[in-house]
């Protein structure tokens, strides 16, 4: 049970906000990869500005929630991106974490 997951947390359709939620010890870690600041520096139970990025390009400017566990609903590590919502940017970005 140490597998780290992502899923899209909101529906899958037009919005102003999508919700995508990473959870699991390697959690911080994968978000990182894509966010353009180092989530390890910010203090849990935090938001965040910044951008998720492929590369250079820029997806999309987002909020980044950081929980760390086990001070967290789970105990674990979780981290929410919340996007522009819309199916193609929320899509792009659990493409990106997976």
């Amino acid at each position: 049970m140490n597998d780290t997951i992502a899923a899209i947390a909101t529906p899958l359709a037009q919005g102003a906000i999508s919700i995508i939620k990473v959870s699991g010890e390697d959690a911080i870690e994968n978000v990182n990869k894509i966010f353009d600041r180092d989530l390890t520096k910010f203090k849990r139970n935090t938001i965040n500005y910044g951008n998720i990025v492929d590369g250079e390009k820029i997806i999309d400017e987002v909020m980044v929630s950081i929980f760390k566990g086990p001070h967290s609903f789970t105990r674990e590590d979780v981290v929410e991106i919340n996007t522009h919502g819309g199916v193609l940017v929320t899509r792009t970005v659990l493409t990106l974490l997976l």
